[in-house]
């Protein structure tokens, strides 16, 4: 499939992940969507600015923010047009590697592959929220498939993209210039620079940034907590250790890739056996005669191994990046790698034989789609799959019974209820109501609260906490936790009913999570 026929197949791709997606569409923003992304593209909406003013500067490249801002001046602002803008870029991420794919594999492969990424648990999540890396694997994906075609005018075009949707997409030129150098008997003076332009409105951008904030990127607390607290050898090699986790292992991954392991055995197998096969006789029949492989096999060949070059070298570059990067160790950072590494996986189990290979892709998707459902025993970004609409849907119930209180009573919460429950615009909240922050619901988080200060408490899961939490049966991994990623755990609810003396107000569950409302 080449691009211009990708681009003719995106409708009815776009209309297939509307309609699974459909249950989500209306959802209120989430978390960071909340938090961040969603007011950031209000401002540019409302008044044209790429960096934010209603939220905290944090240096993010403003492309997904203008798309969105533009969709909503197109469309009307509502959650509905938010969320579908973003399905039409997994829609087109999904098309780009169909198109990349045929490039190096069977298309039944490609299919797979393709079904995969769509259906696993991370991807299907992120495909309705607005946030940055999915849309940066769109241009990612389509990067990859440029250097393939060794079109590096658009290469340059795709990575610019992509540097603009996400600042840290920026790490997808080491991999380029890896793949430079190892085609560099056949790379042009131009051609270097085509691998280098993709800076340029990058550095536009830090120097507009810098202009306006005086940081180069982010902000003073937005640096401290993503790269001055993470720069530490123990915290890069627990961070490591959880991203090898989230590309091989997690989410059912692990099946995956143990049958891409098998496939590359069975290959080395065959191609011993076929070593040592005796040589055929004269005049053998012509069922027994391999057939010699047609131009477009060695040319798929060649290219098969490009991308397997590009793939590891992309990936690697990732998971080495983001372990010594970020704060926050999301699974979503390394969204970008996952068409690469879903189209590897494939390409390597179809070595298996066809039945084998069939069948253990089709387990997969099946558990992929559990995956949207089951959570994991400890805790996890709850954006990794569909529970986040479950916190949604509490924090909806919450805000309506809020809402409807008597009086304008002072709610004592922390992020992102806060926001949910003070800018009507996230979906929440008809009008803002009054609400004391917190920080979070840590023993440090209360220490200066007094009784006096609020009429209302409103506590909810911040963190998955299963009752077979591992964490909870595993001290040393907790500490490991708490010492390296700033897991604090909150203050049990009976202690603060206690301190306070608050009697319960209302009680909301949904999928394991809770929301519990305490009144004087």
């Amino acid at each position: 499939m080449r691009l211009r026929t990708a681009a003719l197949a995106l409708p009815g791709t776009f209309a297939a992940l509307l309609l699974l997606h459909a249950p989500l569409l209306r959802l209120p923003y989430f978390w960071d969507e909340a938090g961040y992304y969603v007011p950031a593209a209000f401002d540019f909406y409302r008044q044209g600015l790429l960096i934010p003013v209603s939220t905290l500067p944090n240096g993010h490249s403003p492309l997904i923010f203008v798309y969105l801002g533009l969709a909503w001046r197109w469309f009307g602002f509502s959650p509905l047009v938010t969320r579908s803008a973003m399905v039409l870029m997994a829609a087109g991420t999904l098309l780009t590697l169909f198109a990349l794919g045929q490039r190096v594999a069977r298309r039944e492969v490609v299919v797979w592959a393709s079904l995969l990424l769509a259906l696993s648990p991370l991807f299907f999540a992120q495909s309705s929220l607005a946030q940055l890396d999915l849309p940066a694997a769109l241009f990612t994906t389509l990067a990859v498939l440029e250097l393939l075609e060794r079109r590096w005018g658009g290469f340059a075009l795709a990575a610019s993209l992509a540097v603009m949707t996400k600042e840290t997409a920026v790490i997808l030129l080491v991999a380029a210039g890896l793949f430079a150098w190892r085609e560099r008997k056949d790379l042009k003076g131009q051609d270097w620079l085509w691998l280098i332009t993709p800076m340029a409105p990058l550095l536009i951008w830090a120097a507009y940034y810098h202009y306006h904030t005086g940081f180069w990127t982010g902000n003073g607390q937005y640096l401290t907590y993503n790269l001055y607290s993470t720069l530490k050898p123990f915290h890069i090699l627990a961070s490591l250790l959880r991203r090898l986790y989230e590309v091989f292992i997690g989410a059912f991954d692990w099946l995956l890739w143990l049958g891409a392991g098998a496939g590359i055995v069975w290959q080395r197998r065959r191609a011993g056996s076929s070593a040592t096969a005796p040589s055929r006789a004269p005049g053998a029949a012509p069922s027994e005669v391999r057939l010699v492989s047609s131009p477009l096999a060695h040319d798929r060949g060649g290219r098969e191994q490009d991308f397997f070059f590009l793939a590891t070298a992309f990936t690697a570059v990732s998971v080495l990046f983001h372990s010594a990067v970020g704060g926050a160790v999301l699974p979503r950072y390394l969204l970008p790698a996952f068409p690469l590494v879903y189209l590897a996986a494939a390409m390597l189990l179809d070595r298996l034989p066809r039945v084998a290979a069939r069948s253990l892709m089709a387990v997969v998707a099946g558990l992929f789609v559990a995956a949207w459902f089951i959570n994991p025993p400890y805790p996890f970004p709850y954006e990794d799959n569909l529970a986040y609409s479950n916190f949604v849907h509490l924090h909806q119930k919450a805000a309506c019974f809020l809402a409807h209180e008597p009086g304008r009573p002072r709610i004592l919460t922390a992020w992102p209820a806060t926001d949910e429950l003070t800018r009507p615009f996230l979906g929440y909240v008809a009008r803002p109501l009054h609400v004391v922050r917190l920080n979070g619901f840590s023993p440090r988080d209360f220490q200066h609260v007094s009784a006096d200060s609020f009429d209302i408490l409103y506590l909810y899961s911040r963190q998955w906490n299963p009752q077979g939490n591992w964490l909870a049966h595993a001290p040393l991994l907790r500490d490991a936790v708490e010492r390296f990623f700033e897991y604090v755990p909150s203050v049990p609810r009976r202690e603060l009913v206690t301190a306070y003396h608050l009697r319960p107000l209302a009680v909301f569950h949904d999928g394991g999570q809770w929301v519990e409302l305490y009144s004087k």
